[in-house]
């Protein structure tokens, strides 16, 4: 089994470089991209169903630091073999999807080859019992991310979508690497378990754990780093839905997740921790709901969706540990992933994203409208998709951590969860009526940028758009979204023997349901039987402010220039003020020296001359004298 988890993480990585080597050769670029997909998947599939249950896998050998243990080793369990397996899974339909939906794309290569790196970075992630192989995966992940979000790079909007993504996970890393160096010198030892045995809770342990949780707010766009994940819809659909789907955003809960027993002992960091995931999950629906973009919908649906993995770990009990976020990692990724790319499908079709060239776009659209309809019922929590069955889950366990006294995150975490609930279906239910509704003409209240967005002839939507009646409906992308649907049905048999990652309570199973449908039955209601769009009702500012995510760009900017003004006042301060000193003795230095100089005629004295005369002959003497 070793070699089997060594492969899983080294076979994509080999399969990047070869793909961008043959980057020039798209039948080779495909085959390799999509060859290695299967191949890991399979690999994945083994290690999760192989009899043994926990190893510690030797990778490159330790490293030599000084008093810090070092071992870069890797660790195969059930719940890295899942997580493994589901994440090659996604992947592959992504790869599988990619050949079709960059069919035309003359730096198809060079994307495949990323994507193959990018899941290289998440299985280290997934399978590390290292502190430094998991810091790796993660930067992996971050400069991939870039790079695909900015894949059409004559395009400003998705330039600055990838400088945004990289420059604020960044910021956010500071808090990663200062959490994980705290983490590793309180244990003397990168290795994680090293790392979670030392239970004794102390000042170093919430400082690691906060830095931690910084860098997963960051990577996993919590409130207030939320804003960029957003903008990553600049960026290709295959690259949405590898990004929100079961990588990057759901990494911070696998390594939270891995940390749990820590977070368990250390009440401020898991309050800390509950607060961010019930504004995230909260706000980030309102948002949701009030877009005018199918696609900017889903990508705050996935911040809500992902606070709410994290919401189960503030709210869990330590008994219960880490598997209700994992169980809804899990889901997410296959109806996460499903939307994208059925919604990636129907914009090539439509023309684009915005919700005035996608409306009624699912008519007569056979198995897609269908994959889509499964999708969105599944992020909304609907009976028996594998959704229902993972958000129940989590609140079931926040209603534990209540009863047992996890203390105010879970009740925290348990009133946002109720209140998403709602917002979820509302926004589900909202985007299935405009997507399934009656056509209609983009009228003079549409919001004016996002049709401009949606027919500038440089999106590469609208370019796909203009062959969309030629355009082959290829087996790959059917093939893609179609198994995608399929797993989001019967997924939940995956968690079945993974014990406690499946629980759903009767009364908490009955309540949701009730709040589904009532928000269902108000959306419905609110656009008159689907005729209108139900985020007409909302107040005009409101709809304005959600589609600009209510100032949080703005406020990144003036954070940046108020940054970029302190940096100067700091270079004035250390050149005007602290260099002033050192420079001013060199000045005084230089001047007396080249006032001695004039003063000097540079003519020996005869003083001098006989000094030197006589020391020369009371030298001589003296040698003279010895001998």
């Amino acid at each position: 089994m070793t070699w089997v988890v060594r492969l899983i993480v080294l076979l994509p990585a080999l399969a990047g470089l070869a793909g961008l080597l043959a980057r020039r050769q798209r039948v080779v670029a495909a085959g390799i991209a999509v060859g290695a997909s299967f191949a890991v998947t399979l690999l994945a599939l083994a290690q999760w169903v192989s009899p043994l249950r926990t190893a510690d896998i030797d990778s490159l050998g330790g490293l030599p630091l000084l008093d810090l243990s070092v071992p870069l080793h890797l660790l195969s369990d059930r719940l890295s073999g899942l997580v493994s397996f589901v994440v090659a899974l996604v992947v592959l339909a992504i790869q599988v999807f990619t050949v079709w939906y960059l069919r035309e794309d003359r730096r198809y290569g060079q994307f495949s080859a990323t994507v193959s790196l990018f899941a290289a970075g998440m299985l280290l992630v997934v399978q590390s019992a290292d502190l430094a192989l998991t810091l790796v995966g993660w930067e992996i992940m971050g400069w991939c991310s870039w790079l695909l979000i900015g894949h059409d790079t004559e395009r400003y909007a998705a330039r600055r979508a990838a400088y945004k993504a990289f420059i604020v996970t960044r910021v956010a890393d500071i808090g990663m690497v200062v959490g994980l160096v705290a983490l590793a010198v309180r244990a003397g030892s990168t290795d994680l378990l090293d790392v979670l045995t030392m239970t004794d809770s102390d000042g170093l342990l919430t400082v690691g754990l906060i830095g931690v949780l910084i860098g997963v707010a960051g990577k996993s766009g919590l409130f207030p780093f939320h804003d960029w994940l957003p903008d990553a819809m600049e960026g290709p659909t295959p690259a949405s839905a590898l990004i929100h789907a079961a990588t990057m955003v759901a990494a911070g809960s696998y390594v939270i997740g891995r940390f749990f027993s820590l977070y368990a002992i250390d009440d401020a960091a898991r309050l800390l921790l509950a607060v961010l995931a019930a504004v995230t999950m909260v706000y980030a629906a309102v948002l949701a709901f009030a877009q005018s973009d199918v696609k900017r919908l889903l990508a705050y649906s996935t911040l809500s969706q992902i606070a709410i993995m994290l919401g189960a770990l503030a709210a869990a009990p330590a008994e219960v540990g880490a598997t209700p976020a994992i169980s809804h990692l899990v889901g997410h990724a296959f109806f996460k992933a499903l939307l994208f790319l059925g919604v990636g499908w129907l914009a090539v079709l439509a023309g684009g994203t915005a919700v005035a060239r996608m409306r009624g776009g699912l008519r007569r659209r056979g198995a897609l409208r269908w994959s889509i309809a499964l999708g969105l019922a599944a992020l909304a929590g609907v009976p028996p998709l594998i959704g229902f069955f993972t958000k129940e889950t989590v609140i079931d366990t926040a209603f534990e951590g209540v009863a047992k006294g996890v203390g105010l995150g879970a009740w925290l975490v348990l009133v946002a969860l109720l209140v998403t609930v709602v917002l979820t279906a509302a926004y589900c239910m909202r985007a299935w009526l405009l997507l399934d509704g009656p056509l209609a003409d983009p009228g003079p209240d549409e919001s004016a940028v996002d049709v401009a967005d949606a027919l500038d002839p440089a999106h590469p939507a609208t370019h796909a758009a203009a062959h969309a009646d030629h355009a082959p409906i290829t087996m790959s992308a059917a093939l893609a979204v179609v198994a995608l649907a399929v797993l989001t049905v019967v997924g939940t048999l995956f968690l079945t023997g993974i014990s406690g990652a499946i629980h759903v309570g009767i009364t908490t199973a009955v309540l949701s349901v009730l709040l589904i449908a009532g928000a269902a039955l108000a959306v419905w209601v609110a656009s008159r039987h689907g005729r209108e769009d139900a985020a007409d009702r909302l107040p005009a500012a409101v709809r304005v402010g959600a589609a600009r995510g209510f100032g949080a760009d703005a406020a990144y900017a003036r954070f940046g220039t108020g940054v970029v003004r302190i940096a100067r006042v700091v270079v004035m301060l250390d050149r005007d003020v602290v260099d002033a000193y050192p420079r001013a003795t060199a000045v005084t230095a230089r001047s007396l020296g080249r006032f001695g100089e004039r003063a000097h005629r540079a003519i020996p004295s005869l003083a001098l001359v006989g000094l030197v005369v006589g020391v020369g002959l009371v030298v001589g003497l003296g040698v003279a004298t010895w001998l």
